[in-house]
């Protein structure tokens, strides 16, 4: 793991900012929530630890005015940690005699986890409702620094106890080799595809081009990959999200549910007590998973061993309701009249096709951009797609947290991306034989540990996972990760689910205006300029 250095008067100065100054997991506290929300932001395109990064980038910058908006740091955490405990007794007995789980939401706190594997933060992520998080960015930061002389991977410790140690770590070992290897040749193919315009800055084009050659050898990275997040959460996000790292199969769950118990038992000692594996509550959630889960593989061993895959990379919309129309017309004046919901959706059902368009050109004709959010009305139509992408994409996609989702297992059974700029060029063999070794590495450890596997699978290997979601969080899905800015291959997803909802029910392409089927060789371009811009115009 990826250890901090700090001197005995920063560990004095960090000590009052966070609950742990050793643990690879804590809480920020005695922070106003402007500095936490800048230092999270700052956090996810920085090599630095949260720590090291609040003390470089704010504690000890004279340009935040620190001190000025904290206050004096002095004795008063030994007294915050008396009111926390009486709060704690308080909250307790609210909990206990009302049974109010809602009031779970009226606290939360800021968690930092470092130095965890993608698959971890996956895990973590899964958490929908009541949490934020933020990771470190594959397009931004280069993963090829070392530590020790190692490069910075989760060694799953029961593969690190088994016949497969020495398999994982070559393995892991080579496709970091491999990636750091292709960076400087893919930057100068990318240099001379892509010259600089004299008109556009050299710091622009250069961030620009940066994503560009990550976005290409992100692929090459494994799920055991470090990464670090920031996490948002209140109370009842935090309880339901620790239950579930606690009742996980992986040990990298179990720890970091351990570690995360711990550090926010500080800060919300309420909020997460029924997540504690001696609490009665959490001992019956594990039962109700373990049981679930065994009941499951072992019906599905006896009935859908036959079931047909999907194969085909891409993605495809398997169902949605033809009725969606109508039912989205009828929500939109329920709240402008007295009628039934039901009989106003019957009502539009009836309607002649020019007015039912013209009833949802209402809804979305005034819209000046994608920020304009559309009313609660289109929620009435929901649709469910089939994905089978990259892990990079699922990973970009699986933040949204407004819709229905779920993976199978990280595998090597469905190929893989290839890079276009990488094709036909000298880079493509060294590509290609790192993916190839890899399957085998998985395909030998997965025999006996399938879970465990998942770590060495490179995120370029395609995963199956489905989306449901209903119109208005589509229709922010799209226009969001469509936009010229974001990685190519989740810009592709998000316009062909536009474009296939569209063909499915015509009458709903009004709702994907601000969709963006154009094709960018140096996507991100245009967003570092605009960010340079605004930087310019502040000083």
């Amino acid at each position: 793991m990826l250890e901090e250095e700090f001197t005995e008067d920063q560990v004095k100065i960090l000590g009052h900012f966070v609950t742990s100054v050793s643990s690879n997991i804590f809480v920020l506290r005695n922070l106003p929530e402007v500095i936490k929300g800048a230092l999270f932001s700052r956090y996810s395109r920085s090599t630095l630890g949260l720590r090291a990064l609040l003390l470089k980038e704010f504690i000890l910058n004279e340009d935040t005015a620190f001190v000025s908006i904290v206050g004096k740091i002095g004795a008063e955490n030994n007294a915050q940690m008396v009111a926390i405990q009486k709060a704690q007794n308080f909250y307790d007995r609210i909990l206990d005699g009302y049974g109010d789980d809602s009031i779970g939401e009226l606290g939360g706190a800021h968690l930092a986890i470092e130095n965890v594997s993608m698959l971890a933060a996956k895990a973590i992520e899964d958490g929908r409702i009541g949490g934020s998080p933020l990771e470190k960015s594959t397009r931004y930061i280069y993963f090829d620094q070392k530590v020790n002389g190692q490069y910075l991977f989760y060694q799953e410790p029961v593969l690190m106890t088994s016949a497969y140690r020495e398999l994982y770590l070559d393995t892991c070992n080579h496709l970091f080799e491999a990636y750091s290897k292709l960076i400087p040749p893919l930057t100068t193919l990318m240099e001379q595809g892509f010259p600089k315009d004299p008109n556009i800055s050299k710091a622009a084009y250069t961030a620009a081009l940066r994503a560009k050659v990550l976005d290409c050898l992100r692929g090459l990275l494994p799920a055991s990959s470090m990464t670090n997040m920031g996490v948002y959460g209140n109370g009842r996000f935090f309880e339901t999200l620790l239950q579930k790292l606690n009742a996980h199969n992986l040990a990298e769950m179990q720890e970091i549910g351990k570690k995360s118990h711990q550090e926010l038992a500080k800060v919300i000692p309420s909020f997460v007590r029924r997540s504690d594996p001696n609490h009665k509550h959490y001992q019956a959630f594990a039962q109700f998973t373990e049981t679930m889960q065994s009941d499951l593989h072992q019906f599905a061993e006896l009935h859908v061993s036959e079931v047909e895959s999907f194969t085909k990379a891409g993605v495809k919309l398997i169902d949605f309701d033809k009725d969606g129309p109508a039912k989205v017309a009828g929500a939109l004046l329920f709240a402008v009249t007295s009628g039934g919901l039901y009989e106003l959706q019957e009502y539009c059902r009836k309607l002649p096709e020019e007015d039912l368009n013209r009833l949802l050109e209402i809804a979305c004709s005034p819209r000046d951009n994608r920020r304009h959010k559309s009313p609660r009305a289109l929620e009435h139509a929901s649709f469910t797609f089939e994905i089978l992408a990259d892990f990079g994409v699922y990973r970009d996609l699986h933040r949204h947290r407004m819709l229905t989702q779920e993976r199978q297992l990280l595998s090597c059974h469905f190929g893989y991306y290839t890079p276009p700029e990488m094709i036909g060029t000298d880079m493509e063999k060294e590509y290609r034989d790192a993916m190839e070794q890899a399957k085998v590495a998985y395909d030998t450890i997965a025999r006996e540990l399938p879970e465990e596997a998942q770590y060495v699978v490179p995120m370029a290997y395609n995963v199956h996972w489905y989306f449901h979601a209903n119109l208005r969080s589509l229709q922010w899905l799209t226009e969001l990760r469509s936009q010229a800015a974001g990685h190519p291959t989740y810009r592709l997803i998000a316009q062909e689910m536009a474009r296939q909802v569209s063909v499915a029910l015509p009458s709903f392409e009004r709702f994907f205006r601000f969709v963006d089927f154009e094709g960018y060789e140096l996507g991100r371009l245009g967003a570092e300029i605009r960010q340079e811009e605004k930087q310019k115009a502040r000083t």
